[in-house]
């Protein structure tokens, strides 16, 4: 007589082989290569990928910062001031209808 276990392994065996030999399986492939063609089209990165940029932009900042406020001391400048060269003012526009000739 075949023990329980034999049998509950034996039905699962077979249920294994008959869904690999179904369509499900084909189903299943199809979908996985589908997916993995739609990915790569995505021009998707890793999570690690995306990490390492994220450091990489956090140090640029950090340095820029870092420059700007060297440059300011350098140029004799408080920290944060922004200076904007003025533009010189045009000439007052003469002539016109309201002048006499």
């Amino acid at each position: 007589m075949i023990n329980r276990n034999e049998w509950l392994d034996d039905f699962q065996k077979n249920i294994s082989d008959l869904i690999a030999r179904s369509p499900a399986a084909d189903i299943e492939r199809n979908v996985k290569a589908f997916m993995a063609q739609t990915f790569s089209r995505l021009d998707l990165v890793t999570r690690e990928e995306f990490d390492i940029q994220a450091q990489l932009l956090e140090k640029a900042l950090q340095r820029i910062t870092a420059l700007e406020s060297r440059l300011d001391q350098l140029e004799g400048r408080k920290p944060g001031a922004t200076e904007t060269p003025e533009a010189p003012m045009p000439p007052p526009v003469r002539g016109g209808s309201d002048e006499a000739l």
